[in-house]
């Protein structure tokens, strides 16, 4: 970067409200802030292709856009997934790309998981929706299995999942996982077993999903891979929505071989889209509760995501090493404080 000049930061996209944290932190380094609201590439492109840096939330900061970047050293997300980004791109055009470490969130996202899984278990919206109608009866809510006789299976079991794993331990249930990237002494020390995808499947009552988006996982759950579950089971994802097809999900629920989901994302993901309408028929089904993609939240968790990708950002532009890089970039001038 041309240290005699100011350089550029834009945030492509947020839904904080403002964008004082980031302003605070950026402006305080010598640098100039620039928020815009990009829903496609040719928005990020118009915006940033003169950037130093990028920070994303939810905007796509694809291949052709990353083309277009003339002078950009770091591309910043808000939160752990980097699915968004081209990574690949941006090595190649040797731009440094960072997340937070998902302990921002951990917690927030392992109670919106369990409190999702109790919600669909226990029947509280039924029993809402007939207590709002005047209806006051326990049988409008019938039936319901005891949860301590069930399995719990969890898809990955990455940090949030054990402490997904933590907090359901305490209901006494058998706790299943699979994962092919974590060592089975992990997983006994946490009194869980690693099982097969095809044991998941077949003895999960309850089925939690917490997996990154990927390439492999993208699209994992569809019509073969519900209908294999055990029939009655519920679904919970409180990962990224494309894990899961959503018409297939429809049909499953419809057709109550699943008997509820608890869904924190869609596979469309909403807030990505332009002009986006409720037209997803998942929404028609009372078997499931939908969040906006908002097991995450907090107000402690926000402050913090914020703060951290602006804080890589500064890192990065000041010629110092990021501490969440995702990417490895031959980078010249580097400092290490």
């Amino acid at each position: 970067m041309d240290r005699d000049r100011k350089a550029k930061v834009v945030v492509a996209d947020y839904d904080f409200g403002d964008v004082a944290i980031e302003q605070s932190i950026i402006t305080a380094a010598g640098f100039e802030l620039i928020a815009a609201q990009c829903k496609s590439e040719d928005d990020v492109i118009s915006v940033a292709a003169n950037a130093d840096a990028v920070l994303t939330q939810y905007a796509e900061i694809g291949k052709r856009a990353i083309q277009s970047f003339t002078r950009c050293e770091v591309i910043a997300r808000y939160g752990i997934g980097v699915d968004i980004v081209d990574v690949d791109a941006a090595t190649a055009k040797r731009i440094v790309v960072t997340n937070v470490p998902n302990d921002w969130c951990m917690n927030e996202v392992a109670d919106h998981a369990v409190a999702l899984l109790l919600a669909l278990v226990r029947k509280l919206s039924t029993y809402d929706r007939a207590t709002h109608a005047g209806e006051w009866h326990w049988q409008s809510g019938r039936p319901i299995q005891r949860l301590q006789q069930g399995t719990l299976g969890l898809f990955s079991f990455g940090a949030i999942a054990r402490e997904i794993a933590r907090r359901m331990r305490g209901f006494s249930v058998r706790i299943i996982a699979h994962d092919p990237f974590v060592d089975e002494r992990d997983a006994v020390s946490e009194g869980v077993s690693l099982v097969s995808f095809e044991e998941l499947l077949a003895q999960s009552d309850y089925l939690m999903i917490q997996a990154p988006l990927t390439r492999e996982t993208r699209g994992r759950f569809g019509e073969t891979e519900l209908r294999q579950m055990k029939r009655g089971a519920i679904l919970v994802n409180t990962a990224r929505g494309p894990i899961v097809k959503d018409a297939d999900l429809y049909r499953a629920l419809k057709d109550r071989w699943l008997t509820a989901a608890g869904l924190d994302d869609l596979e469309e993901e909403p807030a990505k889209r332009a002009g986006w309408k409720a037209n997803n028929p998942l929404f028609s089904l009372e078997n499931v509760i939908i969040t906006p993609h908002a097991a995450y939240y907090s107000e402690q968790s926000i402050q913090i995501v914020r703060r951290f990708a602006s804080e890589e950002v500064v890192r990065v532009l000041e010629g110092k090493s990021p501490l969440s890089p995702v990417n490895k970039v031959q980078r010249v001038n580097v400092k290490t404080a």
